[in-house]
């Protein structure tokens, strides 16, 4: 394997043994008769080529100020999954000074998808779509945003070259039959006027782009994490000099005993910019937030809000400990 690849052996791994289980759940696997499983998205067997940046889609020396997220699954709906991929790009969005506007979650349906995904592009920067782009008869992403920005669906070459030098040596692909391949082959099969970015050398999964703005994402957690981070190259995001600083403070006052101080703080820094939040851990104490672009500036405030509260300035890191959760969830 060349040098360049520089792929990550366990990490793929990981995604893959994620993928089946997955496969498994959804009975894809050798628990339903006469279904063989899907090719993977990821591998360390093989080392695709990453697509050209194109064009900045937004205009010269414009870039992403607003962005929505679609979250896409009757699974999310009725408690079946749990669902990651919102809060981990609402996460990507702050730390790249990208204004997270709304998240919505609607069930497999195409005049939802058609509807929200019309709406969305018209108000934001950025549009995310998550779910619903396997080979069953309820993922219907990809047709339903065919429909919705009037194009057809074709079946993409290369993406169906990339499947097909992935699944070569699995035991399974010679023993599918006509209906099988056509249900894996649905995976390629996008709306024509589309982009197809390959952000990752060994994911043959495109991310697929519509008017450029509205990205189609797989569902799995690990996937969407490793395709939304490898987009970062093909997107016009803000300078650094526009993204928002957060400091936090905690404190083990009641959040009623704060409260009259921080309405005031926020009357007070809101002409500047910075907005003040809080947030309660059940019988613990508070976290206030404080964000804004200056830093210099949120620093001094929190030195203030330090002494008013009696608080102590926080990490993420020791947030996320408090809380239980990790920095980053597959």
């Amino acid at each position: 394997m060349s040098s360049r690849c520089c792929i990550n052996y366990r990490l793929s791994s990981s995604l893959h043994r994620q993928f089946q289980t997955f496969r498994t759940i959804s009975g894809l696997t050798s628990g339903a008769p006469h279904v063989h499983p899907s090719p993977s998205f990821s591998t360390s067997e093989v080392c695709f080529e990453l697509s050209p940046v194109p064009p900045n889609p937004l205009g010269e020396g414009q870039w992403i100020k607003t962005a929505g997220a679609l979250i896409i699954g009757d699974e999310i709906l009725n408690g079946k999954t749990l669902e990651r991929n919102s809060n981990y790009f609402a996460r990507y969005c702050f730390e790249n000074g990208i204004d997270l506007k709304r998240i919505e979650v609607i069930p497999d349906e195409e005049h939802e998808i058609v509807e929200t995904s019309k709406r969305m592009i018209h108000k934001y920067d950025f549009v995310i779509t998550s779910g619903g782009i396997g080979p069953t008869h309820d993922d219907i992403t990809y047709a339903s945003l065919a429909t919705a920005f009037n194009q057809p669906l074709v079946h993409h070459a290369e993406t169906l070259r990339r499947m097909a030098e992935l699944s070569k040596h699995r035991s399974w692909i010679h023993t599918q039959n006509k209906e099988q391949r056509r249900a894996r082959e649905r995976m390629a099969l996008f709306p024509a006027n589309a982009e197809t970015l390959f952000v990752a050398r060994d994911i043959w999964v495109p991310v697929v782009r519509l008017e450029g703005k509205l990205c189609v994402f797989p569902g799995i957690p690990g996937l969407f994490q490793r395709m939304l981070d490898g987009l970062k190259a093909f997107l016009p995001l803000p300078p650094p000099s526009e993204r928002p600083f957060r400091h936090q403070i905690f404190t083990s006052l009641p959040e009623s005993s704060i409260a009259p101080y921080l309405t005031e703080l926020q009357k007070r820094v809101k002409e500047e910019g910075v907005r003040v939040g809080s947030y309660p851990l059940f019988m613990r104490g508070v976290y206030v937030s404080l964000i804004g672009q200056n830093e210099g500036r949120v620093r001094e405030l929190g030195k203030e809000v330090e002494g008013e509260i009696q608080g102590k300035v926080v990490t993420e890191q020791e947030i996320r400990e408090a809380k239980g959760v990790s920095s980053v969830s597959l």
